[in-house]
């Protein structure tokens, strides 16, 4: 184990410069050209199997995609800014997933590692109080930052990746890197579900940094993940003239704004915590036309999977309901989703175990009482559970310059190498038998 720790101490150059440069070139859900194509070359040069694009994200089953006009104006600048010409050809039309097997030619179990690779829609703070800028690698795509961490969990993928070739004669069974696109959002997990990258894996872990954990802890089966559902809802009226014929009109943006008011008003359940709210709505052309159409972007969230649910459904009828009062027709399309996250016991144990060896850990623990939003990696951990697998949510606190989603976002590049060092024992230590 000490020449673990050496290996991966050796490796924080590389992780600090892999992370920067993928933080300088953020990119945004199902548009991780660049990012996604840097990654398979990377991993081929290791000598790992790759599955990559189509192989890896069932296409009918991706939420919240880009209109075709964005994914090709960003799949030419990833072209432009770099990304290896030979792999970019497998991710057009935004199916940017990869998947990285090592077989070690020895019985043993699957083991998965997940790691998501998404920016977010954000511009970044691009002064000198902000480390980035200052450095020198704050984001050059306008509107798009990584102000969640995914950087840094991209460069630990890539880290473990090294750590696992190094080692590999001391490990057994077959040993896989997820690299997920669009969690933000909570859109990507579920297509990479439906392509049955997990169906043969015995043992799962997904990776978060930070999360208003402190430097030093390591969560080993975070199960405060709310379950989510986010939808755009499409309302249709009729447009008329505003002062000369009014009656004639039927008045989208008033259904929505009454359904914004009324999806704020839904009861809250008996069993536990609720969430529901709408950010964004748009509608209406000019103040003399009464308004054809409207937007409203919505999320619902629960507890447990029947409490959003139980709120989705009240959501349902709320917006039917309002549009009806208009005269209006509602379409509501699903962009978003994700389950609670419910980690197997017997895999946090082990987990545990393994992060309180890990120099840098003062330590590890199974869980914090504090919600922590929602996360699509829990649509994998169900996946797995569901054959019979063992999973879990790990997050491994930092310090931080601001909060998640903040344009001020940043942290402690020390947390990389922790957990490389962390995760690489996870795969060294795991039992040797399978869990079906």
């Amino acid at each position: 184990m000490q020449l673990l720790s050496d290996y991966v101490a050796s490796l924080a150059t590389d992780l600090r410069a892999w992370r920067r440069d993928f933080h300088q070139y953020a990119e945004s859900g199902w548009l991780e050209f660049r990012t996604a194509a840097k990654v398979a070359e990377i991993l081929d040069e290791l000598g790992y199997e790759l599955a990559i694009g189509r192989e890896v994200v069932e296409a009918q089953s991706r939420m919240g995609l880009p209109d075709d006009n964005t994914l090709a104006q960003a799949y030419e600048r990833a072209r432009l800014q770099g990304a290896p010409e030979r792999w970019l050809p497998a991710f057009k039309g935004g199916f940017t997933g990869v998947v990285a097997t090592l077989k070690t030619g020895r019985p043993g179990p699957t083991q998965a590692f997940r790691v998501d690779m998404d920016a977010l829609d954000l511009n970044e703070q691009l002064d000198d109080s902000h480390r980035p800028f200052r450095d020198g690698f704050a984001s050059c795509n306008a509107g798009m930052m990584h102000a969640c961490g995914h950087d840094g969990h991209t460069a630990i993928g890539l880290g473990l990746a090294h750590v696992l070739k190094r080692f590999a004669d001391n490990l057994s069974g077959t040993l896989k890197l997820i690299f997920q696109p669009a969690e933000e959002g909570t859109r990507g997990a579920r297509a990479m579900v439906a392509a049955g990258i997990l169906d043969d894996v015995d043992y799962f872990t997904a990776v978060h940094i930070g999360t208003g954990v402190s430097a030093g802890t390591v969560v080993c089966g975070a199960d405060n993940f709310m379950a989510t559902s986010k939808f755009d809802v499409r309302f249709s009226g009729v447009a008329a003239h505003a002062g000369g014929k009014p009656e004639d009109g039927r008045n989208a943006l008033l259904a929505a704004a009454q359904a914004a008011i009324a999806l704020h008003s839904i009861a809250p359940h008996s069993a536990g915590a609720s969430r529901v709210n709408v950010g964004v709505m748009q509608a209406g052309t000019g103040r003399n036309v009464v308004p054809s159409s409207a937007l409203l972007k919505v999320e619902t969230r629960g507890e447990s999977e029947v409490i959003n649910q139980y709120v989705f459904d009240q959501a349902q009828h709320v917006i039917a309901g309002a549009a009806a009062m208009y005269g209006a027709s509602a379409d509501v399309r699903l962009m978003g989703a994700a389950t609670a996250s419910s980690p197997s016991p017997v895999w946090v144990s082990f987990l545990r175990e393994q992060a309180a060896l890990v120099p840098g850990v003062k330590q590890a623990i199974d869980r914090v009482a504090a919600p922590a939003g929602s996360e699509d990696a829990t649509l994998m951990m169900a996946r797995v559970q569901e054959h019979h697998g063992l999973a879990s949510y790990m997050v491994f606190g930092t310090e931080l310059s601001a909060g998640h989603h903040n344009e001020q976002f940043d942290f402690d590049e020390q947390v990389l190498g922790i957990a490389v060092e962390t995760l690489a024992r996870i795969a060294l230590c795991c039992p040797q038998t399978g869990t079906k």
